[in-house]
């Protein structure tokens, strides 16, 4: 009896091992947490504090070419959340699974899903002081940035094949009133 209620208990510790990064389906770094609840991609690890030196490094695989939603949450209650400006370092390493090839990518950010977010929503990649030597990617050589009316970067000039990895380096303020927001992730594909 008493080997059969040790191998319960193995194989119950090895369910919540595998069971995903935390009780509620989130995964956490720094003062963040990022979902891949909406579906259309899944992150496979996040790491790192969102410093520069240490940025919050968010690993996915996307299996289509259809644009998808990070949800991110501040871990702060949105009354101290208003409070408190937030700001991090993010490199997305995003794996395409898709079986197309991609020639570009765009990163959108909105405080409201399906609103792009506008100058007066607090959240952007650095509009306040934009820095170009916080955006990077190794397949693409150049980026854009477009903060009206809506906060994007647009990668482009590189491709990314299927199986293929690329990184996304970009620094992302949030001073929102709001304790939740999205970033969409768009990858471009060729037109046929």
């Amino acid at each position: 009896m008493m080997r059969h209620l040790r191998i319960l208990a193995a194989l119950l510790s090895l369910s919540l091992i595998s069971a995903g990064p935390a009780d509620d389906g989130r995964w956490y770094a720094g003062d963040y947490s990022f979902s891949d609840e909406l579906g259309g991609f899944r992150i496979l690890s996040v790491t790192g504090a969102g410093t520069r030196e240490d940025p919050i490094e968010i690993t996915e695989q996307l299996d289509s070419t259809d644009p998808v939603t990070l949800v991110i949450r501040a871990k702060r209650s949105p009354e101290l959340h208003s409070l408190l400006q937030g700001a991090f370092h993010v490199r997305v390493v995003a794996r395409n699974t898709s079986g197309l090839a991609w020639i570009g990518c765009d990163f959108e950010l909105q405080e409201i899903r399906g609103k792009p977010s506008d100058f007066n929503d607090g959240l952007s990649f650095g509009q306040a002081n934009p820095n170009p030597d916080f955006i990077s990617s190794d397949r693409f050589v150049r980026f854009e940035s477009r903060f009206e009316s809506f906060d994007r970067l647009r990668f482009e000039s590189g491709h990314v094949d299927p199986l293929d990895r690329a990184k996304f380096g970009f620094f992302i303020a949030d001073v929102t009133p709001v304790a939740e927001f999205y970033m969409v992730q768009d990858p471009q594909i060729p037109s046929s």
